[in-house]
């Protein structure tokens, strides 16, 4: 298992990587799922469901929006539920194929390799070409070049910042950032620039470091992966040993199908070479793969000798199979989705807590009534004010308030006091469960039940 250090030269340097683009078959299917990824990350915050965003996590109004279902902070265990979730869900991926998570899905690999990358090599010319004219003096062509490339990952980044506050702020509030004057923006304009600035010296200087350093991730595996588990692999009983083509080899002398012309270590966007087994720097890109079934298919060897595989399909032939670990990891993710999905959908739009006043008896009440005071507060998880009211749900029952909901902020709290009078001649027990409804407007919200305290009828 390699260091991480690949990034740094002998003398402490920065050792700048120049990986070869190859548009095998893999890449293909990368750039597909890329550019989908890009439309739904550019179109999300304007995208409405049911009047609401696609994507909103506003932390600074705790105002999160998901698939067009909206969540206060009154909703966390979700958030906490959702998250436990997607952490076993990342824990069984990783398990089953590695960190191919890293290497097809992380905005940071897609936005690296199929947005700014294309742009260097665009601008700049391939690998080769980069890498000499780094090398080089600086004349007027390089400068030229550099300022062009530099200028387009700055407008890039910017479209990307701008994009990125969509979705913590929302689309209206940036549309009036950019539409109003500055001056009545100030925090969300030096925001954007803030973000735009720190995209930029990701993609432009940080670039693999993020992956090979910075992200936990890549040591995660590490832990996970056994050798059951899918992974971009160099099979090396076939390729070895390795060696250059020659016409005129001794037949007698063994050699494996790797012809050494170190093309994999060429393209890969993090500097190894697969070929000395797993490392946590490997992101499961797949470009060693791809070039590898090239140099294969050019000198008539059976492709594949770099591909998916697990050790043991490597030493043993193994076939690839769902292990008794990988199913129980799905037990468990499907058990969780099937709780987190049920409070989903059963959650209200409003809650409703009554608590009878604490230490307080009945009171008896003009006209026959028995009354007892009460304490309630009343969520609003919807988007708009709401104007709620509690009644009983026996016509004969009364409710008086000393402190009325009144109207109930978006993803606000409000508080209610109130006398609820029963007539004696309704009790028949020293404690009586009467049924309370939240409604806002017309439209019943919630019901719920409380014990009402009174003197014993026969």
């Amino acid at each position: 298992m390699m260091s991480g250090l690949l990034a740094a030269k002998e003398t402490g340097e920065r050792k700048w990587i120049y990986p070869l683009i190859r548009k095998g078959v893999y890449y293909k299917w990368r750039s597909a799922i890329s550019y989908v990824y890009l439309i739904f990350f550019f179109a999300g915050p304007f995208i409405r469901i049911g009047g609401q965003p696609l994507l909103l996590l506003n932390f600074m109004e705790r105002h999160f929006v998901i698939l067009g279902q909206v969540f206060w902070p009154q909703d966390i265990f979700l958030f906490m539920l959702a998250s436990l979730v997607f952490l076993v869900c990342v824990v069984l991926f990783t398990i089953a194929f590695g960190r191919i998570f890293c290497g097809w899905i992380c905005p940071q690999t897609i936005f690296m390799e199929m947005v700014f990358r294309k742009i260097e090599e665009w601008i700049e010319g391939d690998a080769h070409q980069r890498k000499k004219r780094d090398a080089g003096p600086w004349t007027n062509a390089k400068i030229g070049r550099k300022i062009a490339k530099h200028v387009a990952f700055i407008l890039v980044s910017f479209l990307i910042a701008n994009t990125f506050l969509a979705y913590l702020i929302g689309s209206e509030n940036l549309l009036k950032i950019i539409t109003e004057p500055i001056t009545h923006h100030a925090i969300g304009f030096a925001s954007i620039w803030v973000f735009t600035i720190v995209f930029y010296l990701v993609y432009s200087q940080v670039r693999e470091i993020v992956c090979t350093v910075i992200c936990p991730y890549g040591r995660l595996q590490t832990v996970l992966i056994d050798e059951h588990t899918l992974v971009v692999a160099y099979n090396d009983v076939r390729g070895e040993p390795r060696g250059k083509l020659q016409k005129n080899a001794d037949p007698d002398i063994p050699k494996g199908d790797c012809v050494d012309c170190g093309l994999c270590v060429s393209v890969c966007p993090t500097g190894i070479d697969i070929r000395k087994g797993t490392q946590l720097e490997c992101i499961n890109c797949t470009a060693c793969i791809d070039v590898c079934d090239e140099v294969m298919g050019k000198i008539n060897k059976p492709k594949s000798l770099i591909g998916f595989y697990s050790e043991n399909m490597v030493r043993v032939k193994e076939k690839p199979s769902f292990t008794l670990r990988m199913k129980g990891y799905a037990a468990v993710i499907t058990v969780m989705i099937g709780v987190l999905c049920y409070f989903i959908f059963t959650r209200s739009d409003m809650d409703m807590t009554v608590m009878r006043g604490a230490g307080m008896l009945y009171q008896e009440q003009p006209g026959g009534y028995i009354s007892n005071i009460y304490n309630a507060e009343i969520v609003n998880k919807t988007n708009v004010d709401a104007a709620v009211a509690i009644r009983a749900d026996d016509p004969a029952i009364k409710i008086k308030y000393i402190q009325a909901p009144g109207k109930v902020a978006k993803g606000g709290m409000a508080k209610a006091m109130f006398f609820i009078e029963v007539p004696a001649s309704h009790l028949h027990a020293a404690k009586t469960d009467i049924n309370l409804q939240l409604y806002n407007g017309k439209q019943l919200k919630q019901t719920i039940s409380t014990t009402f305290v009174g003197p014993v009828n026969d």
